[in-house]
């Protein structure tokens, strides 16, 4: 059958050369792949309580990272499902013991204490290292927090902008300038997407900003 839902993020997966992306904004969403070798797609949807798949990125192992509405970090394995991947019963939901569902930092809502209120937009995987926090790390846009989180060993750090208040981000790259320089050769670049920069601090006449951000080995480091 035909699935009807346009690709919002787009990643190659550079383990089998297929092509994912994520089916944003509406209910519950999606993750997408599509093979180029056999033109064939497949989809598949996070169980409850995750729901609101947003923007996504992938690692080099092939595992999808989403951020979801629900407060949470998806994270999606296509190798642990057991379910035929095409056919009849390949609904979309036909693979739940393929997701992984990690909190998001913050509190809950007063009748949904276990749901986060953050409201990630993004995510982006840091294939390469370029930030220093080690490869492969997924990161989320941390637009209630004035920055973004990074799930490092299994645990949430955030890194937030001390300054102006009110940044808010819809998306960030990593760069390495010099490989042989340390840390400070390589960062992560995070921009302010916020469509009404007078709003945060600052006032009338404030401009978007980019941040580069520079892991220190320790705080000392020079």
């Amino acid at each position: 059958m035909r699935i009807a839902g346009g690709y919002y993020a787009v990643m190659p997966n550079p383990a089998d050369g297929s092509i994912w992306g994520s089916i944003a904004f509406r209910y519950p969403g999606a993750v997408i792949r599509f093979d180029p070798k056999t033109m064939l797609s497949e989809v598949y949807e996070p169980p409850l309580p995750g729901f609101g798949v947003r923007g996504a990125d992938i690692d080099s192992n092939g595992v999808v990272w989403a951020s979801l509405g629900s407060g949470h970090l998806g994270e999606f394995d296509r190798r642990k499902c057991k379910a035929k991947l095409n056919g009849a019963q390949a609904t979309g939901k036909h693979c739940p013991e393929g997701w992984t569902l990690h909190n998001l930092p913050g509190p809950g809502f007063a009748e949904l204490p276990q749901f986060s209120v953050e409201s990630s937009y993004y995510s982006w995987v840091d294939q390469h290292n370029t930030l220093g926090l080690g490869a492969n790390v997924p990161m989320a846009t941390g637009n209630l927090f004035d920055g973004v989180h990074a799930l490092v060993n299994g645990k949430m750090v955030t890194i937030r902008i001390p300054y102006p208040l009110g940044f808010y981000t819809k998306g960030f790259e990593g760069r390495i300038d010099d490989a042989k320089a340390g840390w400070k050769g390589r960062g992560l670049w995070v921009p302010s997407g916020d469509r009404t920069p007078w709003h945060k601090e600052g006032g009338k006449g404030t401009k978007p900003l980019v941040v580069h951000f520079q892991l220190r080995p320790n705080p000392l480091a020079k």
